[in-house]
């Protein structure tokens, strides 16, 4: 045995009492071959034998027990079983129960052979992100392939004061087992040991035929147990087009109820002392801004840019906000503490707000789950501004506007941390502004093209391409600009495999203009291009654009039964200029071709003007955003987008090529089309 001096984040002793007691001949027992397993193995799978899952929950402590036995027969299985990672939180503690392998018949002790350290969890201990969490690197020596691996352990994560809100409230999230393995034995059970009932939700399980059943609810009292038991188990989920069946349980309550208990704690800190008596020098700086839209600006802009993020993820829902006066002085803070900061400085300067509770990664899925507030993980402002609402994320940073040109954050679902609230549903949205306005054009005198590109961003779209523009390298930037002409002009088909610096000389692109309060940023690209005519087999000519990003796939090639589409585009203007010293084709199909598309989720339009050398296209797309797309309607909403793909997101002119017969032939290819 090496290095299993028990520690406060491990230690090596029995399971608890209300985890499961088994002695070594039950183990040798449940390890048994049946035609099920059998057939598993001879598919070149590994297999479970039995995995038996519990979770304990108590007004002291969270615990989760498991007990497995799985093959190695893989050799990637046995890699990741040799060295394994645990990560735990401050005040949780790891505990193995048993570590050992069946063997040719026989049940081998591997504690002795396994080696634990005790490391800082170093990926989440940068960028303003606190953690006071530990890895527990795990060791086993001398495992071999075709070995049954079986561990035992547990996870304890007992109370502080600081965990008052787990002390109080529970929440568990039980998801389907992985689908890669087949299980001979799968059990989960959960125990509810507090002295409040525990709600559980089952959602999205499924009846034989792969319909989804309606959710269903129950009730656990003290000392009741909930089990999920199955035998020769394979979960078949498809996990790319389906939602893996879930139970949420969680403290029985409700929305009006946790608004009424968690509105109080942060009242008391508002009130703790007044912007006046802690940030003079702040007051001073706001009273001397008279307009009131750059006043707020103002307010944003200092928290944002001027308290630093600090992140304590075991903490984020485990202890009340910081005082703003701390914040202020410390001039660091969590998202709780940000964003009192700021609404204490918006009631200052008489600018309705409030704090809301926002979960981004679960969105989605608030809607199916119980009423806790442990399902939210982020906070966030709610403004009331001259009739409108925005919401504004305290811990962004290098975000600029006055308050209707700054970033806009997708999300549906919130609660606002005031008294008798219930959860809310953010409302969609049509942006007043374009995200891009684009102006293109290229003019081919003698063989040689002049390329133009002329784009504002403003928005979101302006913050990224501010940072992008500040923290990429300019050579960088202009091959990004370049790879994207190369397809865009379509030299991908009659030219690949060209190094794009030979294609597009001389090669720039700036900063035009920077505008801070209508957060509009404008680019300026140019380029020269010899040979700039596409060429089919056929020898052909044409000057084509076509810009892809126009194209929404991730709408036309959207597959999912349980997820409705989440519509998230911005408004885009392009105005697309091409003109040779040739005659061109004005009434090709694909030249003249407009478009009209009044969807109920966007509007997009195309108009052309066309003459004898050249033709200019003005593209107009202004979606309805921050909303998922019914189903019922989702395909024509998707029938719509292919038809902005069919020849409605570009322009491309045909070269008719000088001489008699160039010209017959060109009449005759009229005649029969």
């Amino acid at each position: 045995m090496e290095n299993l001096i028990q520690s406060e984040n491990y230690k090596i002793q029995k399971p608890a009492e209300w985890a499961t007691n088994i002695n070594d001949n039950q183990l040798i027992e449940y390890i048994k071959e049946s035609d099920f397993a059998s057939k598993q193995i001879d598919e070149g799978r590994d297999y479970c034998y039995f995995l038996d899952k519990i979770y304990y929950t108590s007004d002291e402590e969270n615990s989760e027990y498991a007990c497995v036995a799985y093959t190695l027969n893989e050799p990637a299985n046995l890699e990741n079983a040799s060295v394994m990672d645990v990560v735990v939180e401050e005040n949780e503690t790891y505990i193995i129960h048993r570590i050992s392998v069946l063997r040719e018949g026989a049940l081998v002790d591997k504690i002795p052979d396994t080696k634990i350290k005790v490391l800082d969890s170093e990926n989440q201990s940068d960028g303003g992100v606190l953690s006071s969490n530990k890895k527990i690197n795990i060791t086993i020596k001398d495992l071999r392939l075709y070995d049954v691996l079986i561990m035992e352990d547990s996870r304890v994560k007992v109370f502080t004061e600081r965990d008052f809100l787990r002390k109080e409230f529970s929440k568990f999230v039980w998801v389907s087992p992985s689908t890669y393995w087949a299980y001979g034995s799968y059990k989960f059970t959960f125990i509810n040991d507090r002295k409040k009932n525990i709600a559980y939700k089952k959602t999205f399980f499924r009846d034989e035929d792969g319909n989804v059943l309606a959710p269903e609810i129950n009730y656990l009292e003290k000392g009741q147990k909930f089990t999920i038991e199955k035998q020769n188990y394979i979960n078949f989920v498809d996990t790319n087009r389906e939602i893996a069946p879930f139970i949420d349980f969680a403290t029985d309550s409700n929305w009006i109820d946790l608004s009424n208990y968690i509105s109080p704690l942060y009242e008391e800190v508002y009130a703790k002392s007044s912007l006046q008596e802690f940030a003079p020098n702040l007051v001073e700086k706001l009273d001397a801004i008279t307009n009131k839209d750059e006043q707020l600006q103002f307010a944003i802009d200092y928290v944002q840019n001027h308290v630093y993020y600090v992140f304590n993820a075991d903490e984020m829902n485990g202890h009340k906000p910081q005082e703003p006066s701390i914040t202020y002085q410390n001039k660091q803070g969590d998202c709780k503490a940000k964003c009192v900061l700021l609404k204490v400085i918006l009631d200052y300067i008489k600018v309705d707000s409030s704090v809301v509770l926002v979960n981004f990664n679960t969105d989605h899925y608030l809607k199916y789950y119980l009423p806790s507030l442990l399902t939210f993980n982020h906070v966030i402002v709610k403004i009331d501004y001259k009739g409108e609402t925005y919401f504004i994320d305290a811990t962004s940073r290098d975000e600029f506007g006055l308050i209707e040109n700054r970033g806009f954050i997708y999300f549906m679902h919130y609660l606002e941390v005031k008294p008798n609230q219930d959860l809310q549903i953010k409302k969609s949205h049509k942006f007043p502004y374009y995200g891009i306005n684009e102006k293109a054009e290229f003019n081919v005198q003698n063989n040689t093209g002049k390329l133009s590109l002329t784009t504002t961003y403003k928005g979101n779209r302006a913050n990224y391409m501010r940072k992008y523009f500040k923290n990429t390298n300019k050579r960088e930037i202009i091959d990004s600009w370049n790879n994207f002409f190369f397809y865009t002009l379509n030299y991908n088909n009659d030219r690949n495999g060209t190094d794009v610096r030979n294609i597009f000389k001389d090669a720039t692109i700036e900063t035009i203009s920077d505008d801070k309060k209508l957060n509009e940023y404008t680019i300026q690209y140019k380029a020269t291009v010899e040979d700039p005519y596409y060429t089919d087999p056929q020898k052909n000519r044409f000057l084509m654009y076509f810009d892809r990003n126009v194209i929404k796939n991730n709408a036309r090639d959207f597959l999912h039964t349980d997820i409705a589409f989440w519509h998230n585009f911005d408004n885009e203007k392009y105005e697309i200029n091409l003109y040779t010293d040739q005659r061109i084709d004005v009434e090709e199909k694909f030249t003249a071709q407009e478009s009209t598309i009044k969807n109920p989720y966007f509007d997009y339009t195309s108009r052309k003007k066309i003459t004898k050398n050249g033709a200019t296209i003005n593209i107009d797309f202004t979606p309805l955003v921050n909303l998922e797309i019914p189903p019922a309607d989702f395909e024509e909403f998707r029938n719509a987008h292919h038809e902005v793909a069919d020849s409605n997101f570009g322009l491309g002119i045909d070269i008719i090529e000088q001489g008699f017969m160039n010209l017959m032939k060109f009449n005759f290819k009229k005649l029969v089309k």
